[in-house]
């Protein structure tokens, strides 16, 4: 007989969301699918709005990851006042991006996925969380959280704000970097370049420890990523598209994304589901570190550049190994570090030319920037007053959803007759690897609840909960 299982809500993401396992009548899983429960409605309530107020509204999508919402809004704004950002003004934005990357990468694998990777996943689900991990490698841990600080805190003096940035307008920023900044930012960005590469060895040897650990989830998928020649980049640059074999599918600019993508409303989720177009058929992709570095040859920065071959070395290229996702952030994570101390030790980071003028107004415009969760596109369209029309959001969790719920249905198939507690974990465990933000949210360190219910034939026969 058929039976749905319901896991109700998925912890430690960025989010709410639940998940429905459905098991037809030969006792297998027929589908599993990522319920996301939140609706933000941004696309529909901007309609109205002056267009150049879009930087600072857009980044309150999100409270994980604004400055790319912040980054993508600026660069649409740049086409629609056609108005091309001074050199000094892209170096700045590259920094904000930069710092964002770092704040996020760090948390979210020390502080989400982290538990179950150094703590293990036999260990109790009360410990095993950031206190957890605080408790067993204090050291490590508060090198973690010090690292994500320096990010935020690059954020904060670029952006203006560490959260919702404002400093991005159209054509630059409304505003450069002092001296003082640019000193203080210098020893920052020292001080993360050497915990980067602590914490990516750290995280590269807890993933290696356990054989088994890399080759749970695989999964042959498309992946995008943003290049610059096969050079990876996070700001901007030409969307590629590998295939699980290696070659490479397309490559296009973010301009023509809606001629190779397809959006979908789902029955059962607020998520939109985005498949790529190739030929007549349609497939399923993802997005974030691991896609990148499965399109990316090279990051552009010595350091991650050997780390980059060692991990292609180890897991393959391109690797269909999910887990694998952990230990490619962190290879970003290091480049990151190392780009922003680059780019503070460029003399045009100082200069106060950082705002183009605005030219002829322009009726559409789409952009794009690589998000710490993967490709982020904005697309408006406005009136003779630029008052948005409609606008369109892509985000990077909308990419991954049909890898996602596949990666669920992998799990849930090999941890169906485990107990309750491992096949919790492991449905879980599989979702964190895409690190899926949901909507801005804030997370509770303590109790976190779940709730599993076995339906048969529309009656619950089973309900466990923690």
């Amino acid at each position: 007989m058929s039976r749905t299982l319901s896991i109700d809500p998925v912890t430690r993401i960025e989010g709410h969301a639940k998940v429905r396992i459905d098991i037809g009548d030969d006792g297998k899983v027929s589908a599993a699918t990522m319920h996301v429960l939140e609706f933000r409605g941004f696309e529909r309530f901007v309609q109205g709005m002056q267009a150049e107020l879009m930087p600072t509204l857009t980044t309150r999508i999100c409270g994980t990851c604004p400055h790319a919402h912040h980054l993508v809004s600026a660069k649409c704004l740049d086409k629609l006042f056609s108005a091309p950002p001074p050199r000094t003004a892209l170096l700045l934005r590259q920094l904000l991006n930069c710092g964002s990357m770092i704040h996020s990468h760090a948390i979210h694998f020390f502080a989400l996925a982290g538990p179950d990777i150094f703590l293990g996943q036999s260990s109790p689900v009360a410990k095993r969380n950031l206190m957890g991990l605080l408790e067993v490698a204090p050291d490590l841990a508060k090198k973690a959280l010090r690292l994500r600080s320096i990010g935020q805190k690059i954020a904060e003096v670029v952006g203006g704000r560490g959260t919702h940035p404002v400093t991005a307008v159209a054509g630059g920023m409304s505003c450069g970097l002092s001296k003082d900044d640019v000193e203080t930012l210098k020893a920052l960005t020292s001080e993360g370049l050497d915990l980067a590469k602590l914490v990516l060895d750290a995280g590269k040897q807890a993933l290696l420890k356990d054989p088994s650990l890399l080759a749970r989830l695989p999964l042959a998928v498309y992946d995008m990523g943003t290049l610059q020649g096969n050079a990876l980049d996070l700001y901007d640059g030409t969307l590629r598209v590998r295939r699980p074999d290696g070659s490479v599918a397309l490559d296009f600019p973010a301009e023509d994304y809606a001629k190779h993508m397809t959006e979908e409303a789902l029955p059962y989720s607020y998520g939109k589901q985005v498949l790529l177009r190739e030929g007549d058929a349609t497939r399923s992709y993802r997005v974030g570190p691991l896609a990148r570095l499965n399109c990316a040859e090279v990051t552009g920065t010595p350091l991650a550049d050997q780390a980059l071959a060692e991990f292609k070395a180890t897991c393959g290229n391109p690797t269909r190994q999910t887990v694998a996702g952990h230990w490619a952030r962190l290879v970003e994570l290091l480049h990151c570090a190392e780009k922003a101390t680059l780019l503070l030790h460029d003399e045009a980071i100082a200069s106060d030319e950082v705002r183009s003028k605005t030219g002829a107004l322009k009726r559409h415009a789409v952009a794009h920037v690589e998000a710490p969760r993967g490709v982020l596109i904005h697309d408006y369209q406005v009136d003779a007053n630029a008052v948005i029309e409609s606008a369109n959001f892509v985000v990077a969790t909308q990419h991954n959803i049909s890898s996602i719920n596949a990666s669920i249905k992998d799990a849930a198939s090999s941890l169906l007759g485990k107990s309750d507690q491992e096949l919790l974990d492991g449905v879980e465990f599989a979702i964190r690897c895409y690190d899926p933000c949901l909507s801005c949210s804030t997370h509770r360190v303590g109790q976190m609840p779940m709730d599993i219910g076995v339906n048969q034939n529309g009656t619950c026969v089973r309900n466990v909960r923690r």
